[in-house]
C-alpha cells in the first residue's frame, strides 16, 4: 500500500484525486490547503490528517519521514501557479509528486524542476488523462498505422461557460492560471501531439480573457482551434439550456470521448504506479505550446480559422 499526501484538498479536481488514491490501494495520511472546505476527505480517507498553514503540514511531512512513515507521493491540486514550488517542495521532501495540469507555466520552470529531480532522485509525473483514453488511443493507433503519409485536418472548439467569478478567482489572472490556453486548453495540445506528432506550426488567431483561437500544424495534422469561457460565444448549433460544447472532428468526424472521461485520473494513478509515468520530457511539449500562445504575435490572416470564430472575434 503506497502512502499518499495531498497538497490542495479543497480544489476543484481534488475529489478525482482521493477517488484514485483510495480505488489503486493507496491510504492518504495527510492533506494541505488554506481553505478548510473539506468534507469531502470523509468519503474517502477520514482519518488522514488536515492542516490549513503550510508549516504545520510541512512539519507533518519531515516528522512522519523521520519515524519512517513518510509519503510515497504527494498529490498536487493546487492553483497553477504554485505547482512548481509545490512539486519541488515534494522533491526535496524525498516524495514522489503527481501534479494536476499544467505540471508548470513557463518551460523554464520545466528546465528547474528538472535540475531538482537530478539533485533529489525523485520524480514528477503529470495527469495527462486524454493520452488513456480509449477513443484516443484508437484514433492515436489508427493514425500510426496509416502509413500513406496523409495529413489530417481536424478541427477542436471547446466551449466552456463560467461565471463572473472566474475572473475573481485565480484563474482569471493570467500569472496565475497562464490564461485560457493553459487553463483549459493545454490537455488537448497534448493530446493532438500524442496523436499526430510533434507541432512544427503555432498561430495565434485570437487572445483575449475569455477566449483564444489560432491554428496548428504538427506532423500529421493540420489544426483549427477556438477555447472559450463566455457562454455568449456557444456557438448557434449548441442545444438549448446547454453551457458547454466540446467537438474534435478528425476530417469531418466526430471523435466522441465524453464517456470515461472522469474514470481517468484513477487510471493516469495505476499508471504511475506500474512505472509508466508521464515524466518532465514528456510535458515539455504542451507547455512550450501555451508558453509560446501567451506572448505570440496575433495573426488572423495567417493559417485557417475555426469555423466557430466569428461571434468569439466579434465578442
Amino acid at each position: 500500500m503506497k502512502n499518499y499526501g495531498l497538497i490542495g484538498a479543497a480544489g476543484y479536481i481534488a475529489p478525482r484525486h482521493l477517488k484514485a488514491i483510495k480505488e489503486t490501494g493507496g491510504t492518504l495520511s495527510c492533506a494541505y490547503d488554506i481553505n478548510d472546505s473539506v468534507g469531502i476527505m470523509d468519503s474517502h480517507f477520514p482519518d488522514a490528517a488536515f492542516f490549513t498553514e503550510f508549516e504545520q503540514f510541512e512539519n507533518h511531512i519531515y516528522n512522519s519521514r523521520s519515524k519512517g512513515v513518510g509519503c510515497d507521493y504527494m498529490a498536487i491540486c493546487s492553483p497553477n501557479f504554485l505547482h512548481k514550488a509545490h512539486s519541488a517542495f515534494s522533491l526535496r521532501a524525498g516524495i514522489d509528486a503527481i501534479c494536476e495540469k499544467p505540471l508548470v507555466l513557463n518551460t523554464s520552470d520545466l528546465d528547474d524542476l528538472e535540475r531538482i529531480e537530478k539533485e533529489t532522485g525523485k520524480n514528477i509525473y503529470s495527469i495527462l488523462q486524454l493520452r488513456l483514453h480509449p477513443a484516443i488511443i484508437a484514433l492515436r493507433d489508427k493514425v500510426a498505422a496509416d502509413t500513406s503519409g496523409k495529413i489530417y485536418d481536424v478541427d477542436l472548439g471547446y466551449f466552456t461557460s463560467r461565471g463572473a467569478w472566474y475572473y475573481a478567482s485565480w484563474k482569471g489572472f493570467e500569472h496565475k492560471s497562464g490564461g485560457i490556453a493553459t487553463n483549459i486548453g493545454v490537455h488537448f495540445y497534448d493530446m493532438l501531439s500524442f496523436i499526430f506528432g510533434p507541432q512544427k506550426t503555432n498561430i495565434v488567431h485570437h487572445r483575449a480573457d475569455d477566449a483564444a483561437a489560432g491554428y496548428m500544424e504538427f506532423e500529421r495534422a493540420r489544426v483549427r482551434w477556438v477555447l472559450s469561457i463566455n457562454r455568449n460565444h456557444l456557438p448557434a448549433h449548441t442545444p438549448a439550456g446547454q453551457t458547454t460544447h466540446r467537438s474534435i472532428t478528425v476530417d469531418g468526424e466526430e471523435i466522441e470521448f465524453s464517456g470515461g472521461f472522469t474514470d481517468l485520473h484513477t487510471a493516469s494513478y495505476q499508471n504511475v504506479l506500474d512505472g509508466k509515468g508521464y515524466g518532465l520530457d514528456v510535458v515539455r511539449p504542451s507547455i512550450e505550446t501555451v508558453s509560446h500562445i501567451r506572448t505570440a504575435a496575433i495573426e488572423p490572416n495567417k493559417g485557417e480559422q475555426h469555423p466557430d470564430i466569428a461571434k468569439v472575434i466579434g465578442g
